[in-house]
C-alpha cells in the first residue's frame, strides 16, 4: 500500500479538518497520482471533500468504527480490514486524515510527501518520516514554487 499526504515545515497537515494552505500544483499532482487507485479515507476527511461525495475516477473506502454506510465508498472498521480489501486493488493509496495515516502507516511501504514550506497553524499533524529510521527519502519528484510558497513532491519509501 502506499499513502499520499501533504506537510507543512512542522508536519502539520491540517487545522479543523481541512488544509489551511493548498497548493495547486500539489492538487494537481494528488488527482494525477490517485486517479484509478483504491483510495482509503477517514469519515471525518470525507467531510472536506467536495460535496462530500466520492472521488471520481477511484474506488473510494472509508475506515471508520462506526457501523454506518455511507454512499459511494465501501465501509472498513479495522487497519486490517482496508489491508485486506487494498489487496483487491492493483493500486491502493492511504489518503488521510490523521487518525487514518496513524493507523495505516505502518502497512505502507511507499510515501508520496509533498512539502509545503509554509507553517501555517496545525493541530493534525504526520509522523516526521525524515527521522524514522524506517524510512528514507528516495526522491524528489516535483519542486516549485506558488503565490510564494516553495514545495517539493518527495517520494519516500519503507526500509
Amino acid at each position: 500500500m502506499e499513502l499520499i499526504v501533504a506537510v507543512y515545515d512542522d508536519w502539520g497537515i491540517g487545522r479543523d479538518g481541512t488544509q489551511p494552505v493548498a497548493l495547486k500544483a500539489d492538487r494537481k499532482f494528488f488527482r494525477e497520482t490517485t486517479r484509478g487507485a483504491m483510495v482509503i479515507v477517514g469519515r471525518r476527511t470525507i467531510g472536506d471533500f467536495p460535496g462530500q461525495k466520492p472521488l471520481p475516477g477511484r474506488v473510494n473506502v472509508a475506515l471508520t468504527r462506526s457501523h454506518i454506510q455511507i454512499p459511494g465508498f465501501t465501509v472498513v472498521h479495522s487497519p486490517e480490514e482496508a489491508a485486506e480489501l487494498a489487496k483487491t486493488a492493483e493500486r491502493a493509496m492511504v489518503i488521510g486524515g490523521g487518525s487514518i495515516y496513524r493507523q495505516m502507516l505502518p502497512l505502507c511501504d511507499k510515501a508520496y510527501v509533498t512539502k509545503v514550506h509554509t507553517t501555517p497553524e496545525s493541530d493534525t499533524f504526520f509522523p516526521d518520516l525524515d527521522t524514522d529510521p524506517q524510512w528514507k527519502l528516495e526522491t524528489i519528484l516535483q519542486s516549485g514554487e506558488e503565490d510564494g510558497i516553495t514545495y517539493d513532491i518527495c517520494l519516500y519509501s519503507r526500509i
